[in-house]
């Protein structure tokens, strides 16, 4: 364990720049401990400790820039991509967008310290086109913050970071081995919640191709869009409903869409997420509020596109509800 804490006293530096880069561009290596033990033992030079905190915060916005630059690229489907590789997806896509939509580029200040946010935040900043010198100026903020705070933290507690540093040496090979057990319970945790997660959302599903089938016949299945309502004013299905907008209407969003008669073709959910695990948490509760006949769309509004069906309300003005109503009622 000793040639460790050596590796880290000599190339501490280069591995704060790699974890950083490499947790922020995704990947499941938390960097805030190492952040943290860093500061601890460059704790008693000032300099140092400043040059620390400028790698760190050069290495994270390099990788969130690379994030808002795809995000500008591919719209929608790089989002999906992020989640698809992220332990926690449950719904990733759906909270980042409703943080984002409420607070805008200052969510970028505490992105960094909830997991999973940052990355999918630098590319939705992307896709709704934050102007870069903004997205920069919050991002450089929020990365100060994360790291400024956990090297202030190793700084302050250097002696306890120390003391732990040389338990972990006396235990030599069995420290390493400590520490790998506790990362791959990390993984292990985060994987079975994942699997949890996609088991309890399995049900039966419609494609975008038997959704235009339907429409195609004069079949019009009610159709709810669960993405944040920017999103959903940016481009939608036909005669898609916000759910968000539903939401505001009643403390039970599934109020405004009784009685179940008025959905005699059923009822299509879709959002932009990967496995439509946020389409199906609405399908769940709408089942469960006693609606039948409910499927998430396999997809979402991405595969909807990519199949080059028509989308509207691109053109609309980002204002609430006044982009649902001008489309006449949200219940027909």
């Amino acid at each position: 364990m000793a040639w460790l804490v050596d590796l880290i006293r000599e190339f501490g530096f280069g591995i704060v720049f790699l974890n950083v880069l490499i947790e922020q561009l995704g990947a499941p290596i938390p960097a805030y401990p190492v952040l943290v033990v860093t500061g601890a033992l460059e704790g008693a030079d000032a300099g140092r400790l400043v040059m620390l905190v400028g790698i760190a915060v050069l290495a994270a916005l390099i990788a969130d820039v690379v994030w808002y630059r795809a995000g500008q690229a591919y719209g929608g489907a790089v989002l999906g991509r992020i989640c698809r590789i992220s332990l926690s997806p449950d719904a990733c896509i759906r909270q980042t967008e409703s943080v984002y939509g409420r607070w805008g580029p200052k969510s970028l200040l505490i992105a960094k310290f909830v997991p999973g946010f940052a990355s999918i935040a630098s590319a939705l900043a992307g896709t709704v086109g934050t102007p870069l010198a903004t997205f920069i100026f919050f991002d450089t903020l929020g990365a100060l913050i994360w790291v400024g705070s956990a090297v202030f933290l190793g700084s302050l507690f250097s002696s306890t970071v120390q003391d732990l540093l040389d338990v972990l040496t006396a235990l030599g090979q069995w420290g390493i081995l400590l520490l790998a057990v506790a990362f791959v319970v990390f993984l292990a945790r985060k994987w079975w919640q994942r699997t949890r997660t996609l088991r309890s959302l399995k049900m039966p599903r419609i494609s975008v191709q038997e959704l235009a089938g339907l429409n195609a016949q004069g079949v019009y299945p009610t159709v709810i869009d669960v993405r944040d309502l920017s999103q959903y004013q940016r481009g939608r299905i036909p005669r898609a409903q916000s759910w968000r907008t539903l939401s505001k209407q009643s403390d039970l969003p599934h109020e405004p869409l009784m009685p179940q008669q008025q959905h005699p073709h059923g009822m299509v959910v879709y959002c932009d997420c990967p496995h439509e695990i946020s389409a199906a948490r609405v399908a769940k509760q709408l089942q469960r509020a006693g609606f039948t006949n409910v499927r998430p769309l396999v997809g979402g509004l991405h595969a909807w596109q990519a199949a080059g069906f028509e989308v509207e309300g691109k053109d609309l003005p980002e204002q609430g509800t006044e982009a649902v109503e001008s489309h006449g009622p949200l219940i027909s």
